[in-house]
């Protein structure tokens, strides 16, 4: 065996998949990264194609492994976005409707629907509000609307899972059909305070319990991966992204508050082994090892990162995201432009599905460079939103800084905005691609590669960024922002 050992991390991202090779110091020793499509066949419908995340797992798994050549792998951890819903034949192993995607609001109706009647009861068991953003709906949805779907059903050869189910069945060539407790409890299926599947919510929502994914704490053996690397691997732990990137700048350590720039944003504060009112924002589990469940407070932002995407891909006013920063910093101010992109509605805090994009405050004198600089603003206004939503939860408790991951915090202006906008030190690390960090770590510890504390100590800090603007100045912007978004609020018409 070789001397040189390492561990990878696998993220099955919305906008694309990474696979991340790490040393025992926590030095990247190969990073390959690939998009997968996206599609949106109706208005407020996101689906991607299963097999094509299947595939380009694969082809990056293959490349690492070629890279990987002379090390000894030891484990693979795999974090995923979450909600994301796939069913799929067991028999074929072939899926019977593409993946609705978090961000897809088809279901909004049917969610309002429920809310009156059973929006208390479902908080109280899973901590999350009814809404489309979550699995349970998605999966009633095709097993509605998807004649295939009943049909597998009644010969018993149906599965669900969310994607990190999807790939560890294929990965294990069929034999395992299971899930962490992190993304379990992000179904609306599973009860957070009993740690199981709830028979009240699969009869709310119709859901056969025999197409559910085992559910297992995330630092458990979720099989092994064969036919890529030298010899089988074992996958060693399983989170959903946004608790992974949370355990990674944690590190286990409670009462630390962190926001992911992604596909969307995601702002995590930990509660330790306590469900703690959240208000506002969702009760979730961090994760469970050793019959010890962490859990968690999070805000969820559907449009953060992806925006300067859209720019890129639809208005093609950026040729990429790197573009954005200097276009931003090229101008003193954002001379009124807001950019609110509710293009799936608000998220956290406002949870409001009618909501729409909107762009505000245009004039003959607005350039390309303004809307950029807004969709990067909008951004720091979102997570504003969350902060003080997260400071409603616990006011006692004093919060020092703000650690961020994720593509977009390797923007300087975006970073320093934040810093302005919460009046805090907002802290980046070395490695902004947490999510793959941290479950690595987790899949590292639980095979001896690490231990809790020199896994800590691999963490690394980048930059800090300190607040340099007035209280007036951020009081002024950020009262504008309100402004904005309620002219985008409920744009569609609700449901009365």
């Amino acid at each position: 065996m070789s001397s040189k050992q390492c561990v990878i991390g696998l993220d099955l991202g919305t906008t694309g998949v990474r696979s991340i090779a790490f040393d025992q110091k926590g030095v990247i020793i190969t990073s390959n990264y690939q998009e997968i499509r996206q599609s949106y066949p109706n208005p407020g419908w996101v689906e991607q194609d299963p097999l094509n995340i299947l595939n380009v797992t694969l082809e990056l798994l293959h490349k690492t492994a070629q890279d990987l050549m002379g090390y000894s792998i030891l484990t693979v951890g795999i974090t995923n976005q979450r909600e994301t819903t796939v069913l799929w034949n067991s028999k074929t192993g072939l899926p019977i409707y593409p993946a609705i995607v978090w961000q897809d609001i088809r279901t909004t109706k049917y969610c309002a629907s429920l809310k009156k009647e059973h929006f208390l009861r479902v908080k109280e068991k899973t901590g999350l509000f009814i809404d489309a953003y979550f699995s349970a709906t998605k999966i009633k949805w095709i097993l509605d609307n998807v004649p295939d779907a009943k049909n597998c059903l009644n010969k018993g050869i149906l599965k669900f899972g969310t994607i990190d189910s999807w790939i560890i069945w294929n990965l294990t060539g069929g034999t395992i059909h299971a899930t962490d407790t992190s993304n379990a409890s992000r179904t609306l299926l599973f009860n957070i305070n009993t740690l199981k599947y709830d028979d009240y919510l699969l009869n709310l929502f119709a859901i056969p319990p025999s197409i559910l994914p085992q559910v297992k704490p995330s630092n458990s053996s979720f099989g092994s991966i064969k036919n890529i690397f030298s010899s089988p691997v074992t996958i060693n732990a399983v989170l959903g992204d946004q608790q992974a990137s949370f355990f990674a700048h944690s590190c286990g350590q409670t009462s630390i508050i962190k926001n992911t720039y992604g596909t969307g944003l995601f702002m995590i504060y930990g509660t330790g082994n306590i469900i703690h009112p959240s208000g506002k924002l969702i009760n979730t589990i961090g994760w469970t090892t050793n019959k010890n469940t962490e859990y968690a407070v999070e805000g969820s932002v559907f449009t953060g990162g992806s925006v300067i995407q859209w720019l890129r891909d639809e208005l093609q006013i950026i040729s990429s995201a790197s573009q954005s920063e200097p276009m931003a910093t090229s101008l003193s101010g954002n001379n009124g432009v807001y950019f609110v992109p509710a293009f799936s509605g608000l998220g956290a805090p406002h949870w409001d599905p009618y909501a729409r994009g909107a762009i505000l405050g245009l004039t003959r004198g607005t350039t390309s460079a303004h809307i950029v600089r807004a969709a990067l603003e909008s951004m720091a206004y979102q997570a504003l939103d969350l902060f003080k939503s997260v400071q409603d939860v616990n006011p006692r408790n004093k919060i020092e800084k703000l650690c961020v991951d994720g593509g977009a915090c390797s923007n300087d202006f975006l970073m320093q905005f934040q810093s302005d906008m919460l009046q805090l030190p907002v802290e980046r690390p070395e490695i902004i691609e947490t999510t793959a960090f941290g479950v690595a770590g987790m899949a590292g510890i639980s095979c001896g590669f690490w231990d809790p504390s020199s896994f800590r100590d691999s963490k690394k800090i980048s930059r800090v960024f300190y607040p340099k603007m007035s209280q007036d100045e951020r009081n002024s912007l950020y009262n504008k922002w309100k402004e904005a978004t309620k002219r985008s609020s409920k744009w569609e018409t609700p449901i009365n």
